[in-house]
């Protein structure tokens, strides 16, 4: 495993070298730049084992975010040398001690397209290895794509969730394993993280939705079965993050549902909540203390180009039971990769996605 064990006095004294694009230092800032995760016994993974014989002592902690990603086009290739496939962004996942991202895509190679749809996405188990492989230790497939090759994909990538042991959320042979929450142990905190989305085509949402008789995707749709999946998370946790597919493609602003959501999963329990589908970045920042993002745009995607291909990776510190700071690293997208900016581009785009918050209803600072 990987991730630097740092002593709360120096991410301390990093930190306080610079503000963060919300407000806060920057919760990416480290004293040593190695890219080793701590021991095991750091981010000792809940699977209803004996616990470590002696609980760690909680440290602060962060997390990295990026969006969309699925494995089409020349993406497809890189999938033969899975270390690699995601190419230089991965230095920046492994620094955070826990990475996410969206896997926008069906785990499979057979099966029919879903009926009625334009685009459909479909990659091998070695995505998976290819996400390990840059560092990301959680992954959601609750989304528009996930179940692209319908119930035949569907047992596909149960299948290939069951064989890698890959950390995959919103997405379950019924609806209890869908909403389930995976538990994870990191540098002492507990960490509870839900997957679901907002986001079904119409006719597809019947089949899509995993209920208590059959598989399929945590629906963000079914209000009260979402609150109950946080409250149920929160049991036992330090913070509980939701990962959600909500918003509309190319919108730079919340939805009015967007945020009657987060309103709600943020009064249940959530301590971030995050997500996209928009295809270009929205803004995000502080509501109630808890922290919110909107959309976070594409992020290994073959397509995109023009607004499409601004992308960044969200780093989130949590300290003290809080989202202590938060920060945006923008990038731009070239040959399906995010490649993060620098300089005064860097500068110029981290302004204008300070502005997207505007039309959020969200605060810059806790």
């Amino acid at each position: 495993m990987r991730r630097n064990v740092l002593t709360l006095t120096a991410l301390a004294g990093t930190l306080s070298l610079g503000a963060a694009a919300c407000g806060g230092g920057d919760p990416e800032a480290k004293g040593d730049t190695g890219a080793g995760k701590p021991p095991a016994t750091a981010r000792q993974k809940d699977k209803g084992g004996a616990p470590p014989p002696a609980e760690a002592a909680k440290q602060p902690i962060t997390l990295a975010f990026g969006g969309d990603t699925h494995f089409e086009g020349m993406l497809r290739s890189r999938l033969a040398n899975p270390a690699t496939a995601l190419g230089p962004i991965a230095k920046t996942l492994r620094a955070a001690d826990l990475s996410m991202v969206n896997l926008e895509t069906a785990i499979t190679t057979a099966g029919s397209p879903a009926p009625g749809k334009e685009f459909t996405f479909r990659a091998p188990a070695t995505a998976f290895t290819a996400l390990k492989g840059a560092g990301v230790d959680v992954t959601s497939m609750a989304n528009n794509h996930g179940m692209d090759f319908m119930e035949s994909g569907l047992r596909d990538s149960l299948k290939a969730i069951r064989r890698t042991g890959f950390p995959t959320v919103g997405i379950g042979k019924d609806a209890a394993e869908a909403y389930r929450a995976h538990r994870v142990t990191v540098k002492g905190n507990r960490l509870a993280i839900v997957g679901a989305t907002q986001v079904l085509d119409d006719h597809l949402i019947s089949a899509w939705t995993a209920t208590d008789a059959k598989g399929g995707l945590a629906s963000a749709k079914d209000v009260p079965r979402m609150v109950r999946a946080v409250r149920e998370a929160r049991k036992g946790s330090d913070y509980v993050i939701v990962h959600l597919h909500w918003g509309q493609e190319m919108r730079s602003c919340p939805l009015p549902r967007q945020q009657d959501l987060a309103k709600q999963l943020v009064a249940a329990g959530a301590d971030v909540v995050v997500g996209g589908h928009a295809h270009i970045p929205l803004g995000g920042g502080y509501l109630n203390g808890k922290y919110v993002h909107y959309g976070m745009g594409n992020f290994v995607f073959s397509s995109a180009r023009g607004q499409t291909a601004n992308s960044g990776v969200l780093v989130l510190r949590l300290d003290g039971g809080k989202v202590s700071a938060a920060k945006w690293k923008p990038a731009m997208i070239s040959g399906g990769l995010p490649r993060l900016m620098t300089g005064a581009a860097a500068v110029a785009e981290t302004r204008r996605w300070n502005g997207l918050r505007s039309c959020t209803g969200l605060a810059a600072r806790p």
